[in-house]
């Protein structure tokens, strides 16, 4: 499991201020979670103020392009967020 970050995402920080592994990162409109650093401790999910982040066994049906998106990106060269 692995957590995933969708649309609503406001990048208010909270998430990425108690991520143990720093495994998120910003990509451009959202945060993002690389699913290959995530260790799934579920710190960022109660964080979020607007309710963005989902386990990935929760992720909404209409969402599951984020969860894609999140597996697909390409975080070479990128400093996590904050």
């Amino acid at each position: 499991m692995t957590y995933v970050i969708t649309e609503a995402c406001i990048q208010a920080a909270m998430c990425t201020a108690v991520c143990p592994v720093d495994c998120i990162y910003d990509a451009g409109d959202h945060f993002i979670i690389n699913p290959e650093e995530c260790i799934d401790c579920g710190l960022c999910n109660p964080e979020c103020p607007v309710d963005a982040i989902y386990p990935d066994y929760q992720l909404p049906e209409e969402m599951e392009h984020y969860k894609t998106k999140a597996a697909e990106f390409d975080y070479s060269g990128m400093e996590p967020a904050f």
